[in-house]
């Protein structure tokens, strides 16, 4: 479960439009807000990667996708780990005729 989320999303949204739309310094827009300038700075970056504006960052949908699938993936393998263990106590089975576990027979 993700942490809880310090500062409301309509702060966010208020400090992140102020400093795209002011030109004020964001340090300065922080401590008006009474918030951490790297904070704020860290939300201007995700907006801008969120919007196209930026190439070196994933957006938040992309973030999510990945987070979901390395879940998925972790849970596959998970049940990987879990069908070879089991597979040690299944009978092996020749997909030949006649060339299964000593003791068979093929099909008359």
């Amino acid at each position: 479960m993700p942490a809880p989320r310090k500062f409301p999303d309509g702060l966010r949204e208020r400090a992140i439009r102020e400093v795209r739309t002011t030109g004020r310094p964001g340090a300065h827009v922080a401590k008006d807000l009474g918030i951490h300038k790297e904070a704020l700075r860290q939300w201007v970056r995700q907006a801008e990667a969120d919007h196209g504006e930026r190439d070196d960052r994933l957006t938040t949908a992309e973030r999510d996708e990945l987070k979901q699938l390395r879940k998925e993936n972790a849970e596959l393998k998970r049940a990987n780990e879990i069908l070879k263990a089991a597979s040690v106590f299944l009978p092996r089975r020749s997909t030949v005729p006649g060339r299964g576990r000593a003791g068979d027979r093929p099909p008359a």
